[in-house]
């Protein structure tokens, strides 16, 4: 029987896992997709329009939000991102999953959309404070100012935890990843997602019917 996709989204704060996990995911099943966010900044320099993002006037993207046609949106720092509904949409009727690496807030956006009966969010939790320190400071990517604001930033996305479907304390890399991978597998047989039960169930009747 055919499925409708799933619009998993994933967060967490930094350093709790995600980036790993959300590859991790992808190698199990390349199928699954990113989502492709527009923005109303420029390109920079080796960036290709529909891949990297959806590049769009400030206008056009404000067009969009009115008429409903973004599933989340954000101004950040003088510029305008977003997730256009219509190619999420389109993949999920065909199947295919997609997968959004969004805030608590582009997530509680999305939980309020058109979209939400396909919605799968997981959140990441590290093990404890200490821990998530360390792994910001060991992966070497920032520097001290920046892990501070990061880890301040930290607690207020924690404080969010209570909003997802899943909460996932990723406490052991391997264990976590295949915990995603059974909450991904059993969601896909969610009721929603199987346009065709509907059809198998009548067909089941109107057998009974005959039968009686």
């Amino acid at each position: 029987m055919k499925r409708r996709g799933l619009l998993i989204i994933l967060s967490s704060p930094s350093g709790a896992g995600k980036s790993t996990l959300t590859r991790r995911l992808r190698e199990w099943d390349p199928e699954i997709s990113f989502s492709i966010s527009a923005t109303t900044r420029a390109a920079r320099p080796g960036e290709v329009n529909g891949k990297d993002y959806r590049f769009l006037t400030v206008d056009d993207f404000k067009r969009m939000v009115a008429d409903g046609d973004m599933l989340e949106h954000a101004h950040v720092f003088g510029n305008f991102y977003g997730s256009p509904k219509g190619p999420v949409a389109d993949a999920i009727e065909a199947g295919s999953d997609v997968l959004f690496d969004i805030d608590w807030q582009g997530a509680q956006q999305i939980a309020n959309s058109p979209l939400s009966q396909h919605v799968l969010s997981i959140f990441l939790l590290p093990p404890s404070i200490t821990e998530l320190r360390r792994r910001l400071e060991t992966r070497g990517q920032d520097s001290a100012e920046v892990i501070a604001k990061r880890m301040t930033r930290s607690w207020d996305e924690i404080s969010h935890w209570d909003s997802y479907d899943y909460v996932l304390i990723n406490d052991d890399l391997d264990a976590t990843e295949e915990r995603l991978k059974t909450i991904v597998t059993a969601e896909r047989l969610r009721r929603t997602q199987q346009p065709d039960l509907i059809d198998h169930v009548r067909r089941l009747h109107a057998e009974f019917e005959e039968d009686s």
